[in-house]
């Protein structure tokens, strides 16, 4: 029994000793070398390993694996020392999701018009509805057009996106603040009259003319959002003419059925007495596709080894660090649930903040479509902020190049969750792996089966691992502002959310 005894007291004394050392090295090395002290290629590989496995069923949102994946990542973010929000139920935060199957029937009739659901028109949001209202045209549906009429009671009419804006993923955030207006202004249903040469009318019937998962938003799921097909001259000359125009819209057969999903969420405090009032976000989706088509080979499993395992990877190799070697600023490691259909983890916890989002001065998001080259790191949105020349710091201290988004074509800063904190003012780049172009080396993988782990290259993610953890150390710990640049569109967010400004 004695024995016994002085063992456990020996390890017990063992174990302190080890965490006393650990906080001691801090104050005498670099941040770089702190970096190289946690960055470990078999701590990543053993992670996507698992989170890419084929058990894990391509992490469809929702489903039993990504429950099992959310776990994983609470479990691991708990072994490094990372701590609960407070007001959250450990590490998870509620996401209320539900899957709405689209209607059965429905028609859009004015004079001689009919339009059909499915082959003219898509219903994005609402319920059921039989109603016959004067129809209103509002033009883009900015906020000023709205300003400037009555839409009580009517069917308001509007072109998709805002002006300058040419991709149909900018449209939807676009559309989503216009049925707030409308709703708010008493309309009946908004319908936005839709083309593009990028995304044709019959591509996206495909995609959105099927069960589609959405944050379950009482507040605006009820109020009809409709798309409608632009081809018919004679008929959108009508509508946009308005004139009196009386209009029925009739949809039957939706159906909704209630999701439960979650955001992986943990803390680290800050070491400085004042700035660890501050917090930055390091953040990544955990989810996939699930199950899908075969590929010639017959594997229907859609793994997501890059898209995102390595992103969740590189979020949980900051946490590790940052646990072990705190920086000044507090930290906030989120894991989204949903972006697959649509970023709505992120977008819940941008209107659901566990810390508000005015005590965050920076979001630095991790998301990858695949890579072509392993000389670089492609930060989306790197020249958009002060923070540029540190994350520059961090990767050439690693043997990569830090570079711009290489495919402005792709819009992807607007695709992918770091854009949910932008659009509040939160500056929200986005550490992607390397890439020249969207080319077939980035599209044989992208949302493929053959995205599995044993197709990485892991010598190249130690160093990309490293570059994001060293960024992720010198943003924490920075005098310096990293607000956004002046005249970046999310500029005037940022300066409305901060109030005295962080620029």
């Amino acid at each position: 029994m004695h024995k016994l005894t002085y063992c456990l007291f020996a390890i017990l004394l063992l174990s302190a000793c080890k965490t006393v050392q650990d906080i001691s090295l801090a104050p005498t090395l670099s941040d770089k070398e702190l970096t190289e002290k946690t960055v470990d290629v078999n701590t990543i590989k053993g992670h996507i390993y698992y989170l890419a496995s084929d058990e894990m069923a391509g992490r469809n949102t929702p489903s039993p694996e990504l429950n099992i994946a959310a776990r994983y990542l609470a479990t691991s973010l708990m072994r490094y020392g990372v701590k609960p929000v407070d007001g959250l139920n450990e590490y998870f935060q509620p996401v209320p999701m539900k899957k709405i199957t689209p209607a059965q029937s429905g028609t859009i009739s004015f004079e001689d018009e009919a339009m059909e659901i499915g082959k003219d028109f898509l219903c994005l949001k609402g319920g059921d509805i039989d109603a016959e209202a004067e129809v209103i045209f509002l033009e883009r549906g900015t906020k000023t057009d709205f300003e400037n009429a009555d839409v009580a009671g009517k069917i308001v009419v509007v072109i998709t996106g805002l002006e300058g804006q040419n991709n149909p993923q900018q449209w939807f955030f676009a559309g989503a603040d216009k049925l707030k207006i409308a709703k708010a202004k008493g309309a009946k249903a908004l319908i936005e009259l839709y083309s593009s040469a990028q995304l044709p009318w019959n591509y996206l019937v495909s995609f959105l003319n099927q069960p589609q998962t959405i944050v379950d938003d009482s507040s605006i799921e009820s109020f009809p959002h409709i798309w409608l097909n632009a081809s018919n001259v004679k008929a959108i000359a009508k509508l946009r003419a308005g004139n009196g125009l009386k209009a029925q819209l009739k949809i039957d057969g939706i159906k909704e059925e209630i999701l439960k999903t979650h955001n992986v969420v943990g803390m680290i405090e800050g070491t400085d007495p004042v700035l660890k009032d501050e917090y930055v976000i390091y953040s990544a989706h955990y989810d996939h596709v699930g199950i899908g088509r075969a590929d010639e080979k017959g594997d229907t499993i859609y793994n997501g080894a890059r898209d995102n395992a390595v992103g969740s990877v590189t979020v949980l190799s900051a946490a590790e660090n940052l646990a072990k070697y705190p920086t000044k600023r507090s930290a906030i490691f989120i894991f989204f649930t949903g972006e697959e259909k649509g970023l709505l983890g992120s977008a819940y916890y941008a209107n659901h903040p566990a810390i508000p989002l005015e005590k965050v001065v920076y979001c630095f998001n991790s998301d990858n479509g695949g890579y072509n080259d392993t000389s670089r790191a492609s930060i989306i949105g790197l020249t958009r902020t002060g923070a540029q020349p540190l994350i520059e710091q961090a990767c050439t201290a690693f043997g990569l190049k830090a570079m711009e988004d290489a495919a402005p074509e792709q819009g992807l800063f607007d695709r992918s969750d770091n854009v949910n904190f932008a659009k509040k003012g939160v500056p929200a780049p986005t550490f992607s792996l390397g890439f020249t172009a969207f080319d077939e080396e980035i599209t044989k993988y992208y949302h493929q089966p053959g995205d599995e782990p044993q197709t990485l290259d892991y010598a190249y993610l130690t160093k990309f691992f490293q570059s994001y953890v060293y960024a992720c150390r010198l943003i924490g710990n920075t005098d310096r502002s990293v607000f956004w640049n002046e005249g970046d569109k999310y500029y005037e967010a940022g300066k409305a959310l901060y109030g005295d400004g962080k620029e």
